[in-house]
């Protein structure tokens, strides 16, 4: 992204620290959200509808914000792997997944983004190379997973077992997309590709929605505007740009604690909120995955601490 947002404060400031909160609780939020919304319409044209939206707002806030931000016009290929990535096929295979597997596992399993993160830059970014115990932190992550497989899900039933290993498939292609655009976005707004991508990422899962479901949701009831509005504004379009205010004023280290506590307040938010069942494998499915993330983002003396990832629904 550009050099403005490379500029980190030396210190943590009241407004970073409630910047930070408010998106994990935001981003913590959405996974219930989605499954709600759920109930109500089908996946692909949900998800679509939400970029729809958000895209249209940030299409009016991202020149904005892109003004403090810094940086220029994102390529065509920028904004076609980020779609793409990000957003089209990520969200997609998310909102497809929660049908049947519980928000809380879902946000759990999508945790290994910090992983899948490491392990694409270990391959195509030669300063971002994996060492030491970030290795036993990979193996510990994918541990947890492993976990949930053998415990939690084969309780639902094989559909959630075969959605579940879906849903790692999600962040896998999120993190090959991230990197590429690290890799190829220097002095790119990352306000304007965001805004570009959301749209066309809404756009391609529509289309997609046509042929699969065989049209458009018309959400209608409460519960489906609610969650519509709720994770296109707040989500997407409040959740991006706190993420990006905070970007350019703290460190990667404040932002890492969006990847550990994201997936934790899903947790609690599907279990108390949507009645959704905890075991001790859960948690300790959990606890194995976020200390894994905790062991990737902490990066060798040498090289300096890992970008934060986002770590929303």
């Amino acid at each position: 992204m550009s050099g403005e947002q490379g500029r980190q404060a030396s210190s943590v400031t009241p407004g970073v620290v409630f910047a930070v909160a408010a998106m994990c609780l935001i981003w913590g939020s959405t996974w219930l959200v989605v499954r709600e919304g759920l109930a109500e319409m089908p996946p692909f044209g949900s998800a679509g509808l939400r970029f729809l939206f958000a895209g249209a707002v940030m299409f009016v806030v991202a020149p904005m914000i892109a003004r403090a931000e810094g940086g220029g016009s994102p390529t065509i290929g920028l904004v076609l792997a980020m779609a793409t990535g990000n957003f089209a096929v990520s969200y997609g295979i998310v909102y497809w997944a929660e049908v049947v597997v519980p928000s809380s596992l879902a946000a759990i399993l999508f945790g290994i983004y910090p992983l899948a993160t490491a392990l694409a830059g270990h391959v195509y970014l030669p300063e971002s190379r994996i060492a030491g115990m970030q290795w036993a932190g990979l193996f510990l992550g994918f541990a947890g997973v492993l976990s949930l497989f053998a415990t939690d899900l084969p309780a639902i039933g094989p559909e959630a077992q075969r959605r579940g290993a879906w849903i790692l498939i999600s962040p896998l292609v999120s993190a090959a997309a991230t990197v590429y655009v690290k890799r190829h976005g220097a002095g790119v707004s990352a306000a304007l590709l965001n805004r570009s991508s959301m749209l066309l990422g809404g756009v391609m899962l529509c289309v997609f929605a046509l042929f699969v479901e065989g049209g458009l949701p018309r959400p209608s009831t409460t519960r489906a505007l609610f969650s519509l509005t709720y994770l296109a504004l707040f989500g997407t379009v409040i959740g991006f740009t706190l993420y990006f205010w905070v970007l350019r004023r703290a460190s990667p280290t404040s932002l890492s604690l969006i990847a550990y506590v994201t997936p934790a307040i899903a947790l609690l938010v599907g279990v108390v909120l949507g009645g959704e069942t905890m075991s001790g494998w859960t948690v300790l499915g959990l606890a194995f995955v976020l200390f894994g993330s905790a062991l990737v983002l902490r990066r060798p003396q040498n090289q300096g601490p890992v970008n934060a990832t986002l770590e929303g629904s």
